[in-house]
């Protein structure tokens, strides 16, 4: 079981919690340490937990029939997901790597379905949630077909700094180029020429490990 500042501060959503919802919620999350390179789960796994990422990266793909790997998206410190899988209450239809030693929080199904069903917040967040994921994988499959290197990461970095998805995010992302590559599905010299791209353009700028958007809508815009 987690502190009330700890849920605090890896859950911005938990401030639209009434005070009885806050301790319900509270007491349903632990917390859980997953190493570099780790899978959270498999498709086609059950794992009846609401997924937060408390401290870390993690990608979220799957392999095509084909043999085709595809990324759907990357979450990074203070995001939420498989909230679709718990409403649904079927299988993961996605793998989840961490892409460096990640901390995550899971509440459990119980817990799930009573803010379901008693807050008004949680409920209103739930939606905010699902339509910015449902605009994002729409924007995914345009940028998949369309879009060239330096755009595509210009995109999946726009991700990471989406308001609604991270509320407040600071304009630093500690992120690497390796990190980049895989959230992209590119290589890292193609992923690390697109950078370039993007810092020659004034959208970036990158040092050891750490980048900045100065204008973190010009990344989502961004087109060469």
């Amino acid at each position: 079981m987690i502190t009330g500042e700890t849920f605090l501060a890896i859950a911005a959503w938990s401030r639209e919690l009434a005070d009885d919802e806050f301790e319900r919620a509270r007491r349903g999350i632990v917390e859980k340490a997953y190493p570099r390179g780790a899978y959270l789960w498999h498709r086609g796994d059950r794992f009846d937990h609401w997924t937060g990422v408390s401290r870390g990266l993690v990608k979220v793909s799957t392999i095509a029939k084909s043999g085709k790997a595809m990324t759907f998206t990357g979450v990074r410190t203070g995001g939420w997901f498989g909230e679709g899988t718990m409403l649904k209450d079927e299988p993961r239809q996605y793998d989840v790597v961490a892409l460096r030693d990640t901390r995550i929080a899971l509440m459990n199904k119980a817990t799930f379905a009573w803010l379901l069903d008693h807050s008004v917040g949680f409920n209103r967040f739930l939606v905010r949630q699902l339509n910015e994921r449902l605009g994002q994988f729409m924007a995914l499959v345009e940028y998949d077909r369309t879009l060239d290197a330096p755009s595509r990461v210009a995109r999946t970095l726009g991700w990471l700094y989406d308001p609604v998805l991270y509320p407040n995010p600071a304009p630093d992302l500690e992120i690497t180029q390796e990190e980049i590559a895989l959230l992209c599905g590119l290589s890292r010299q193609s992923t690390n020429e697109a950078l370039k791209v993007l810092e020659r353009r004034g959208v970036v700028q990158t040092d050891h490990g750490i980048l900045t958007a100065p204008d973190p809508q010009r990344l989502l815009r961004f087109e060469t």
